[in-house]
């Protein structure tokens, strides 16, 4: 098992020590919430790093590591979701999830017709995920309190990485539509 993937399996551990925190009845809960999220995300940062500096890329590897990535983003809305229980706040969490399926979906079938480098995770997609971290982080260091600093840049930063997911969901599917288009006009 590499270090890599071992960093990998920890995001994944993670994911429900997250949860206990989010709920305990404590005011140091969301900024102890938010500090595991963080450790994730640089784990997130740092498996990748290791793989490719030395030389740990794994199948399992490559497999595990988007789907710990979703996994801990997935949690972590949905927990915010609850938390602020607003469609203003609902609307760019699931544009944020559903993209996140799609483009699952769209990586896999691009794989299977041998194609998958076609719809590799951009700059883009990296931009956007970095947003969305900071979004997630600050959204969970701080009870929403309407008309606070922290939960406005909370917003503006969710709503950020939202435009940016469609944005990067737009690239993705144009790099395979002519794939997804094969056979259409026939």
């Amino acid at each position: 098992m590499t270090l890599a993937n071992q960093l990998t399996l920890l995001r994944i551990a993670l994911i429900p020590l997250l949860v206990i925190v989010f709920y305990l009845p404590y005011s140091w809960a969301h900024p102890v919430a938010a500090a595991i999220f963080t450790f994730a995300a640089i784990t997130d940062w740092l498996d990748g790093y290791i793989a490719r500096k030395y030389d740990q890329s794994t199948a399992f590897g490559a497999f595990l590591d988007p789907v710990a990535d979703k996994l801990m983003v997935v949690v972590a809305l949905v927990l915010l979701v609850e938390m602020h229980a607003s469609p203003w706040f609902a609307v760019p969490a699931v544009v944020i999830v559903g993209r996140e399926i799609v483009i699952s979906a769209l990586r896999e079938w691009m794989a299977e017709l041998g194609k998958r480098a076609s719809v590799a995770v951009s700059m883009m997609g990296k931009v956007k995920t970095t947003v969305q971290m900071i979004a997630i982080i600050v959204l969970l260091a701080f009870y929403p309190q309407v008309g606070s600093w922290q939960t406005t840049l909370g917003y503006i930063l969710l709503y950020a990485a939202a435009l940016l997911t469609l944005w990067s969901m737009i690239i993705y599917i144009r790099a395979a539509w002519p794939e997804l288009m094969a056979g259409e006009g026939e």
